[in-house]
């Protein structure tokens, strides 16, 4: 290579990040970010609410351990349907109004849950929720990433995962308080007060501003641009921010009747039709949309298989496996580790935009390994152990704690922080959408054979499984993740089509980039 080549600028796939500046703030994307944010507590309220909940309905109903987990995982494929329908509507009639459709769906699964009067009833409200679940899961980090100026995307975009902590704490809080009453009673209130966030989300949706880049995909560039005056740093970045959407959609640059909020502009870009992303996704991706589709899918599934709702939604059953049997015990030690993944995704809040995503979420992976492996030898000295085991008790609590901690710092938050921008405008919301479904299923697969598998391996055996998949995924995140804290999103899609054993000249920008393993 020549020196002249070496002096061309380039980007390096892992070296460190460029040196953290503290990004300024907009107050007004804040919240905006955090109102759509809202959305993610439907699903984690159904996580936290579950996990107690199902004690009561199995003592009610009396079904069986099968049942019960099919129950419990079912509405992680409810809401494929939800995810899947959730990218066309969403560019359909926009990001704010596909909120409120997730926040209807979910009022009605509330309420047909909470009068259920039978196994069959139930599992027809947990499809209404889980269409619900399904919408709000795509919609949430699609509007918080086009809404966010890029110093702090990382941030803004952690905001769902905050708010399904947040949710995944308020159902555990549900549980506690009403797991006094009758038991007929006690669970239809656990599941019914569920409508109370559906009334709240819809009525924030009336008081949203709507994604300014699903604007410019409709050609309504004045309000776009009204909308990126406020939620930038500055009126050059809101400038800026529009060049770069406009060239995305394929609008031309030198379309300026921004004044007018009347106007509308065709889109030129053949790419916005359904067919046509498609086959771009699916049947001709380019080098770097490949890449990215692989790095979308296999983020969402290792975020499941790696068995964090298992442990979430099944922990009264990890704790009575530990030894405590009272079920107020079980369902205040649930209400602990509900406090500590939301003390933790608060801290990862801090540093997705200082540290960079890379780090992050290898550090994440590498603690959750190691205290999945370690709950699995603590539950298995327990399980092989006549009497009480003080020792290995404490140390399989203090290892749920660690594993939901070390999952909330990185690869909680990193699902939609990172499949959100990393997908290009014309394919944002069908690429989100189909990495969602990938996150979905595979949930529904850990939740619905949770109970048999550790039948079948034991408890300890189980996690065991889970910290190998860790592992495994520690290295998928290494080889096949770049850094792209501080990029602008219409800049990302540049980062992607090499892996740490290829190098590639970019012809069209004359930058070479560098892979170094």
């Amino acid at each position: 290579m020549s020196d002249r080549q070496h002096e061309t600028s380039s980007i390096s796939y892992h070296s460190a990040p460029p040196p953290a500046t503290k990004p300024k703030r907009n107050y007004y994307a804040f919240a905006c970010s955090t109102m759509a944010s809202m959305a993610s507590v439907l699903l984690g309220y159904d996580i936290g609410v579950m996990s107690g909940a199902v004690i009561f309905i199995q003592k009610d109903f009396k079904i069986s351990d099968v049942k019960l987990e099919i129950l419990v995982g079912i509405i992680s494929l409810y809401a494929i349907l939800g995810t899947a329908a959730a990218g066309r509507t969403s560019d359909w009639i926009g990001r704010r109004y596909t909120m409120g459709l997730a926040a209807a769906f979910f009022f009605v699964g509330a309420i047909l849950m909470g009068l259920s009067t039978n196994y069959s009833f139930l599992m027809f409200g947990r499809f209404f929720a889980g269409i619900g679940i399904g919408f709000a899961s795509l919609i949430a980090p699609v509007y918080t990433t086009e809404i966010s100026p890029a110093a702090s995307r990382g941030c803004f975009t952690s905001f769902p995962e905050i708010f399904i902590n947040v949710g995944i704490l308020l159902g555990y809080v549900s549980n506690f308080a009403f797991s006094k009453l009758p038991t007929h009673l006690s669970w239809r209130f656990m599941l019914g007060i569920g409508a109370i966030p559906s009334i709240i989300l819809a009525i924030v949706v009336l008081i949203m501003p709507e994604s300014p880049r699903w604007l410019v995909m409709k050609g309504r560039i004045a309000e776009a641009k009204r909308v990126l005056d406020k939620t930038s740093v500055s009126i050059e970045e809101s400038q800026q921010r529009l060049i770069d959407i406009k060239l995305a959609a394929g609008i031309p640059l030198n379309f300026s009747r921004t004044d007018d909020a009347n106007v509308t502009v065709p889109l030129s870009n053949s790419t916005t039709k359904g067919e046509s992303v498609w086959k771009e996704l699916f049947i001709h991706p380019t080098p770097p949309v490949r890449h990215i589709l692989i790095a979308a899918i296999g983020l969402h599934f290792f975020q499941q298989a790696s068995g964090n709702d298992g442990v979430v939604l099944y922990s009264p059953r990890i704790f009575e496996k530990a030894g405590i049997t009272s079920s107020d015990h079980k369902l205040l030690a649930t209400v602990a580790v509900g406090i500590v993944k939301t003390a933790f995704i608060l801290v990862a809040t801090f540093f997705l935009d200082r540290m960079g995503r890379r780090p992050c979420i290898l550090t994440s992976v590498a603690g959750q390994t190691v205290s999945l492996a370690t709950l699995g030898f603590s539950l298995t000295i327990i399980n092989r152990s006549q009497e009480k085991v003080k020792w290995a008790i404490v140390l399989c609590i203090a290892m749920v704690l660690s594993n939901v901690s070390f999952f909330s710092i990185g690869l909680g938050p990193m699902a939609a922080v990172y499949t959100s921008e990393i997908f290009p405008l014309r394919l944002r919301a069908l690429g989100v959408s189909v990495a969602i479904m990938a996150n979905r299923i595979t949930s529904g697969v850990v939740t619905m054979t949770f109970l048999s598998l550790y039948h079948a391996l034991t408890i300890g055996g189980a996690f065991f499984l889970f910290a190998g998949i860790s592992a495994v995924s520690w290295l998928f995140f290494y080889v096949v993740f770049p850094e792209t804290r501080g990029q602008n999103l219409e800049d990302v899609e540049r980062l992607f089509g090499n892996f740490p054993w290829r190098k590639k000249k970019n012809k069209d920008t004359n930058i070479e980039v560098e892979l170094r393993g």
